[in-house]
């Protein structure tokens, strides 16, 4: 079983990125980065690594990467402790440069928010109250 993921994502300003990332609070890997690519510890399993786009074409035998613009190519989805960290991710992301991602998501056991990054790469934090779901 896999123990860990690494998302990578192409941006196209490394420093638009980095701000964006360090705002939601992820830490800066100095050890994975350089002048093309920054890498973010989420958590101990996950790893964000957001390279510009010439060297994110360098990981793939494709030409061209999504069009964030017109299409979605992925919804990250990030667990949050409650709702309290759901809002503080969405603000600090909103107030780093994102967009807001869609409509706030709340079903009373469940609430989530979205925002898009600079690249428009869309970050998903929801909190579940599994306890609610279990009866």
């Amino acid at each position: 079983m896999p123990s860990s993921i690494f998302v990578n994502l192409p941006v196209a300003d490394l420093a638009v990125a980095k701000t964006f990332y360090s705002a939601l609070g992820f830490t800066l890997n100095e050890q994975f980065s350089d002048e093309q690519t920054a890498s973010f510890v989420i958590s101990d399993a996950i790893v964000v690594m957001v390279m510009v786009e010439q060297r994110f074409r360098e990981f793939t035998e494709q030409s061209g990467v999504a069009d964030t613009g017109t299409a979605r190519e992925v919804i990250n989805a990030l667990g949050a402790a409650d709702r309290d960290e759901v809002d503080r991710l969405a603000e600090a992301g909103l107030a780093a440069g994102g967009t807001q991602g869609g409509k706030t998501q709340d079903h009373g056991f469940m609430y989530g928010r979205s925002v898009d990054d600079p690249d428009g790469h869309r970050w998903e934090f929801v909190w579940m109250d599994v306890s609610a779901m279990e009866g």
